[in-house]
């Protein structure tokens, strides 16, 4: 039997870990291996995880060293054939992991999959089937605030939402770049989409699993954009640039443009009207530029899918 192993960053998280635990422990499939990394909360996160001591391996970070740095750590404490990248604020019904781990055996060619989540305030409605992009190079959740009951029919997406996603270690190892999973160089915020781009790019494929199901809480962010931090919203501002740059192709930009060019105008003088606060996220871009050019060329040494495939997602 492929072994399983179950990662969760958690930072303040105390609202949501011990549900999250105790319906991973659920699992009618055998968990291997129960990874938190705990990104020096203040709140009682650590008091609770410490209940679950002898069932749980914590990695307890004196700082905050964000989502894509900590879950590459969890990644490299495990040597299971699957990793689940869960969100702490994520209920998984008993048999998430059974489903998902079974159409993965059945398509090896299958590197990531996730399944129906639904939103913790209705639970007949979508929260994530997947995700989709659009010619303006904007990722949504795909079925995001339709009725679950229209999304009963399994199928290959383009990605997965990080939220609840199961990985094939195979494809993390094809797809790392110097030993990262996920960007270190985001934080946090897209790095699910990018490695959805990036999985295409070499030749693997994602996956949609309608029976297995996931309740997520969400928390502030499916509220006023203003409440988020500002640094949140630098965050996913920037790193969507980044990874344009990263895995993007300059003839279908091209082919694009007319999507492209008005999206940018309006966020552009959105920023300079709105949010000013985001602009200062360049320095930050400009500062890593010549990182993410060698990623750049990273991958495209290393992509073995045609173009075509890849740009049929973007709709």
């Amino acid at each position: 039997m492929k072994t399983v192993s179950v990662h969760i960053v958690t930072y303040n998280s105390e609202a949501y870990i011990e549900e999250c635990l105790e319906a991973v422990l659920r699992q009618t499939y055998p968990i291997a291996q129960i990874i938190v990394v705990d990104n020096a909360s203040s709140d009682g996160t650590r008091a609770i995880l410490e209940k679950f001591r002898g069932k749980v391996e914590t990695i307890l970070n004196h700082s905050n060293t964000g989502f894509a740095p900590a879950h590459n750590l969890a990644i490299h404490t495990s040597s299971s054939h699957y990793y689940l990248v869960l969100n702490p604020d994520i209920q998984l019904h008993e048999e998430y992991v059974a489903y998902l781990v079974g159409v993965m055996e059945r398509f090896p060619v299958v590197g990531s999959a996730t399944g129906k989540l639904l939103r913790s305030q209705d639970q007949g409605t979508v929260d994530s089937t997947g995700l989709i992009m659009n010619c303006a190079r904007r990722a949504f959740d795909r079925g995001a605030e339709e009725p679950a009951s229209d999304w009963n029919e399994s199928s290959e997406v383009f990605g997965v939402s990080g939220a609840a996603a199961l990985y094939k270690r195979e494809m993390v190892e094809d797809i790392s770049i110097e030993g990262e999973f996920f960007d270190a160089d985001f934080f946090a915020y897209k790095e699910d989409v990018d490695v959805a781009w990036r999985a295409q790019l070499l030749g693997w494929k994602a996956y949609y699993e309608s029976k297995a199901i996931a309740i997520h809480e969400r928390g502030w962010k499916s509220g006023n954009r203003k409440q988020q931090p500002v640094f949140v919203r630098r965050l996913s501002y920037i790193n969507r640039y980044k990874m344009m740059l990263k895995n993007d192709r300059i003839s279908y930009v091209f082919r694009h443009l007319f999507s492209i060019v008005p999206y940018e105008i309006l966020s552009l003088g959105y920023a300079l009207v709105k949010e000013p606060m985001l602009l200062p996220a360049w320095i930050d871009f400009w500062r890593k530029l010549p990182a993410v050019l060698a990623k750049r060329r990273w991958i495209k040494l290393n992509q073995k899918e045609n173009n075509s495939n890849i740009y049929r997602w973007f709709g």
